[in-house]
């Protein structure tokens, strides 16, 4: 496999790495330059006092210097003292004219001011004669730096934080772009769209997610192509079995017509009716399991429905009561008449094939804030609780306890759920106590 991505991220974390230490480096030496400078305002004014204390020193009014120097002392907290000096020879070559001017006893106020120093250096103003000089320790308040700290904790944490987020964001970006772009063609044939390919969302690109896009659509090709032959193979055989079980209930009808009762007939009649409601049943099925139908598109009164229902089931069931407990209306929005009708069916008639003969079954609607709730409680021998779940599967049916021998090939509740399912509606089953099931079905209200 070719590492095109591990070269690109080396590439963008050593650019975004050097990038990093560089600005880092260069804001913190350009800010430490601006942050070490006396301020103008302070110089301003620790020349006005060199030029105060040299106009006392010129007037030889040394009283008032001591004077001054003691009050401008105690005002700023620090050491203040008027110096005067002279360079002597004691051994080897003369002064040149530079030493013969004098020497500094302190700083100037347009050098820097060391940030790292915990004392405070002392500031020379000197006097125009270059003999004698202004000297005083820099009073805390005018100490350039205060926010160093502060400075040094935004260059040292946040800054390179904020720095390696955003590299962190363009990584991102980098793969977040390919997997959104799997992401909907993955959806996409979710959804049934078989020709969707990865490959060409993804356009030029050609590093290992690339590679993970032709095998995504090598995957979809293989996929795709299976699912319609099995669509063609279900229509195919939903077209050569009605044809022939069409032909053979008009044969058997012509000979209930021309002949004498014969309960072999009767049997052939009965399994084909059977035999046509399996094919029917598992054609829907499978048509719900593949096509993924949208079926929330009507609105639909429940209670009218069931009453419909209800009057079917009692025709088809005399020797049964159904006892229904239900409000007036009950309006389910962004719903399907036909899931609704087929899956409410099949759960009413199968808890009538499960109740004995003069019990009754009670169908109970109750309407919550966002929901409305049918339950479905039959008389019949329940189911073991480990099926509970499982009798929800195509073609599953628990021998002993509810198998009705002739009568149910185990599609009824399968088709059910998946009939709810498509519109948002969901199913439960539980064990009355003593005998019975209950069929809890909760429909959305939009």
């Amino acid at each position: 496999m070719k590492k095109t991505l591990f070269w690109k991220f080396c590439l963008i974390l050593a650019t975004g790495v050097v990038s990093l230490f560089y600005v880092i480096n260069l804001l913190t030496t350009q800010t430490e330059n601006g942050m070490s400078m006396i301020s103008q305002q302070d110089k301003d004014t620790l020349i006005g006092w060199g030029k105060n204390a040299e106009q006392l020193y010129i007037n030889n009014d040394i009283a008032a210097l001591e004077l001054w120097l003691a009050n401008l002392q105690k005002q700023e907290n620090t050491w203040i003292s008027v110096a005067k000096y002279q360079v002597g020879l004691v051994a080897g070559n003369q002064f040149n004219d530079t030493y013969q001017k004098g020497y500094l006893l302190g700083r100037n106020v347009e050098w820097k001011i060391h940030l790292y120093f915990h004392e405070n250096p002392v500031m020379e103003i000197p006097f125009q004669n270059k003999q004698v000089s202004f000297l005083i320790k820099l009073p805390d308040r005018m100490r350039p730096g205060v926010y160093w700290l502060h400075t040094k904790i935004v260059f040292q944490i946040i800054l390179p934080a904020i720095l390696l987020a955003l590299l962190s964001f363009v990584l991102y970006l980098h793969i977040l772009k390919p997997m959104k772009q799997l992401k909907l063609a993955t959806m996409n044939f979710s959804k049934g769209v078989f020709d969707i390919r990865a490959k060409k969302l993804m356009g030029n690109r050609n590093d290992e997610f690339s590679e993970l896009a032709v095998a995504f659509d090598k995957m979809a090709t293989h996929i795709g192509d299976q699912i319609i032959s099995q669509r063609q193979l279900i229509a195919d055989l939903s077209h050569e079995l009605r044809t022939p079980l069409t032909r053979l209930d008009i044969a058997l009808g012509v000979v209930k017509e021309t002949s004498s009762y014969n309960e072999n007939i009767e049997r052939i009649s009965h399994e084909s009716i059977h035999i046509r409601k399996l094919v029917e049943d598992t054609l829907t099925l499978a048509w719900l399991e593949n096509e993924k139908p949208d079926l929330q598109q009507e609105n639909v009164e429940l209670i009218d429905l069931l009453d419909v229902l209800i009057d079917d089931a009692i025709f088809e069931f005399p020797d049964k009561e159904i006892i229904c407990q239900a409000p007036s209306n009950a309006l389910i929005a962004n719903s399907s008449h036909r899931a609704a009708g087929q899956a409410l069916e099949n759960v009413l008639r199968n808890a009538l094939r499960y109740t004995p003969t003069k019990q009754h079954i009670r169908v109970n609607v109750v309407e919550q804030k966002n929901h409305i709730i049918v339950n479905i409680i039959d008389h019949g021998p329940g189911v073991p609780e480990q099926f509970l779940d499982t009798i929800f599967k195509p073609f599953f049916r628990v021998d002993k306890s509810r198998t009705m021998k002739g009568k149910s090939f185990g599609l009824g509740l399968a088709l059910a759920r998946r009939q709810l399912a498509t519109i948002r509606a969901t199913i439960k089953a539980y064990n009355i106590a003593g005998s019975g099931l209950s069929m809890k079905i909760t429909f959305p209200k939009s």
